[in-house]
């Protein structure tokens, strides 16, 4: 999975997205996760760090990762991959 290279975010965690003119703000979390999605971190790689660096568990880990994974994919964020296509 990949952002799409034209999706800008700022330390603030403001998400700007010029080819649909939206904006979108997000939590440190999400700026962290939107950034290492963006370095085409695996999943594993992302968890790992959530779990070491927050006080949480895997399951609550995963769930809010979805999510947030879903809204990125909602608001046309990311790159469809082209294996999903077929």
């Amino acid at each position: 999975m990949k952002i799409k290279k034209n999706v800008a975010v700022s330390e603030s965690g403001y998400i700007f997205n010029p080819s649909t003119g939206e904006s979108f703000s997000v939590n440190p979390s999400g700026i962290e996760i939107f950034n290492m999605v963006k370095e085409q971190k695996s999943y594993e790689e992302i968890s790992a760090h959530f779990l070491k660096k927050y006080n949480t568990d895997k399951d609550t880990f995963e769930k809010d990762y979805n999510d947030f994974i879903g809204m990125l994919n909602h608001y046309l964020l990311l790159e469809k991959d082209h294996a999903e296509e077929n």
